[in-house]
């Protein structure tokens, strides 16, 4: 992609033109190089592409906190890494992990620059010159919202501050929450008039961004900004600045839910009005007549995995599926091949998050007046009519019988079939399948390279990635999906609800994605399957089942992070057991105990980011997050 390596090259310029590391010291002492940067076009769209450099890595675990910061998944307890460390409590405020403070600073300055000058570029047409400024518009935005759910309230930094700027100046305290708001939402409604409809010249743009970006975020801060984190908070009522101003409203305003579903739902109807829609894998020639179970499966896995796919709003092109397929698939996953080095498969999704997903009646497994609850660790050996999705005569437990396709298209485990890498023919005996109790191909053989519970994110993992003899896993890479329309149709039914209640339309939103995964309409199932048939039909009933339909369908995606913050949930979610399987047994009997893993632990003061300490010092005016 030339926007890729544009960035790396226009990176480097750019961080020798800067003259101190500082993030509100934002004007180069070399204008004259700044200077030569905005008197060409060329170097003046490489310096934009500079402004995009910034954006998070999506698809990294270590940048991207939503992989091992919460619940969702697990590591080795050897890892060292900065957002698990997070997800155990270990956060602290002199070097804060996955600490965004000063490179968004540093993005936004850069952007601050661009707009500053590109007025001067001589040969740039209108249209051009109008287009990129709302690029940038709209990526100061997005630094600034990844600064504000990290941190809460922020410096805004609508102008650079000059050099000359005398030191009690540069000390800019946080604006109050509601202000950043309004700020990041007046940067996107500037940036969306001149952005694209659709990107036209695919080779060389796709990635930057477009109307349909621009118009889905909006919609997804502001179903935050409706959110009880946000939204009469009184947890933050004494949060302050240094002069009294004070940084959190503390009065609960329901009218912010129906403005949140209104930007939903225009997002909603533009995505479709330029050909989003949810993806549905329909193959124009294949070599097997594949069953409807594994069809269904591959919309739901192929609907993140497949690049460029019409459900796919955003994708990140600086941030490619390569090593977290690697980390998502099991060791041996092919016994005959041997051992592969690539294939690590050590993320793993604990028995909570396993439990969340629904039974194959479109209910909760404790609901589920036809599942058995109480006897799900039981063991089961699968026969015929479960071989597109267990190994027929692999004994296994009755956790994984009977569960929705949302289960066996995003879940790895023991005895599940493993479709794809190389092997198509879902009618055929020899599908790969996951063998992980002790001694087993997929056990813990290595100790840094394992799942810890016992279950794999295999959503990850594209169908047609390979694994092959020796050390090397051929994997088909795809560019980390950062929206999709599945996500605007929950957030429009979430929102909606929040705003008036249960209705037909929060029903077909939800059912919309249900459908796709192959399951019964929200009404059908908790009429026909739940213990508690009226629960759809209350505010706080149906807003329980929308919270578990989007932990389902966004499984992995770093979602729930997020989530569970701007719910105020995770001081619940966060505080449970972290649990999987007995690895260190060899038979089925011993495997399938529930065994504590680790004791998670979340308290108030983790809502938010500690602002690094240096930070703290260096300026007067900011003050630290309240509990660090």
């Amino acid at each position: 992609m030339k926007i890729v390596l544009k960035t790396i090259f226009v990176t480097i310029i750019a961080l020798q033109m800067l003259s101190c590391d500082e993030y509100l010291d934002v004007t180069p002492d070399n204008i004259a190089t700044l200077d030569n940067v905005f008197n060409r076009r060329n170097t003046a769209e490489q310096y934009l592409f500079t402004c995009y450099s910034y954006i998070p890595s999506h698809a990294s675990v270590n940048d991207n906190p939503g992989f091992l910061g919460a619940d969702e998944m697990w590591s080795v307890p050897s890892s060292s890494n900065g957002n698990f460390q997070i997800a155990k409590g270990n956060q602290g405020v002199v070097e804060p992990y996955t600490n965004l403070w000063k490179r968004m600073y540093q993005g936004i300055r850069i952007c601050n620059i661009f707009l500053e000058n590109i007025e001067t570029v001589p040969d740039l047409t209108s249209a051009e010159k109008n287009r990129w400024v709302s690029e940038v518009k709209f990526l100061k935005a997005y630094y600034h919202y990844t600064l504000l759910r990290m941190y809460g309230p922020i410096v805004l930094v609508k102008e650079n501050l000059l050099v000359s700027d005398d030191v009690e100046t540069v000390k800019v305290p946080r604006s109050p929450i509601d202000e950043c708001f309004d700020y990041i939402i007046e940067l996107l409604d500037e940036s969306y008039k001149d952005l694209p409809d659709r990107i036209e010249n695919e080779v060389s743009e796709l990635g930057r961004i477009t109307k349909a970006i621009s118009i889905s975020l909006k919609a997804q801060i502001l179903v935050s900004v409706a959110s009880p984190l946000f939204n009469g908070n009184s947890d933050y009522g004494g949060f302050r600045n240094k002069d009294g101003t004070p940084l959190f409203n503390s009065v609960y305003d329901e009218a912010k839910w129906q403005i949140a579903a209104d930007a939903c739902k225009a997002a909603i109807e533009y995505c479709e009005s330029v050909g989003h829609r949810l993806y549905l894998y329909e193959p124009r020639f294949s070599q097997y007549d594949l069953s409807p179970t594994t069809l269904t499966k591959l919309s739901i896995r192929n609907s993140l995995t497949e690049k460029w796919n019409p459900e796919i709003i955003w994708a990140n092109t600086n941030s490619y599926v390569i090593d977290l397929q690697g980390k998502a698939t099991p060791r041996g996953l092919d016994p005959n091949l041997g051992d592969n080095g690539e294939t690590r498969g050590d993320m793993a999704p604990p028995l909570k998050i396993v439990e969340k997903f629904y039974s194959a009646n479109g209910v909760p497994i404790n609901e589920d007046i036809t599942y058995d609850y109480e006897g799900r660790f039981d063991l089961e050996t699968p026969t015929a009519e479960h071989k597109y999705n267990l190994k027929e005569g692999y004994t296994t437990a009755k956790l994984n019988f009977n569960r929705e396709p949302r289960y066996y298209a995003s879940l790895g485990f023991d005895g599940g079939i493993w479709y794809g890498q190389g092997r198509y023919d879902d009618e055929s005996d020899d599908l790969l399948f996951v063998s992980s109790k002790m001694g087993q191909p997929a056990s813990m053989i290595v100790l840094h390279a394992f799942s810890t519970t016992g279950y794999w994110p295999k959503k990850f993992v594209h169908f047609q990635s390979i694994v092959n003899p020796g050390n090397t896993y051929t994997t088909e890479n795809y560019p980390f999906p950062v929206i999709r329309l599945n996500d605007l149709y929950l957030l429009y039914a979430e929102a909606l609800n929040e705003a008036r209640g249960p209705s037909t339309e929060v029903y077909e939103y939800l059912d919309r994605v249900r459908t796709r995964a192959g399951i019964p309409n929200v009404e059908r199932a908790w009429s026909d399957f739940s213990k508690n048939p009226g629960k759809v039909r209350s505010k706080d009933g149906l807003r329980e089942i929308i919270h578990q339909e989007r932990t389902i369908e966004l499984a992995f995606e770093g979602y729930r992070f997020w989530d569970l913050r701007r719910w105020k949930t995770a001081v619940n979610e966060l505080n449970k057991p972290i649990t999987g399987w007995d690895l260190d047994q060899e038979e089925a009997l011993g495997y399938y105990r529930e065994k504590l893993i680790y004791k998670q632990t979340f308290i108030p003061r983790d809502y938010f980011w500690p602002i690094e300490e240096k930070a703290i010092l260096s300026n007067s005016n900011l003050v630290q997050n309240p509990g660090w």
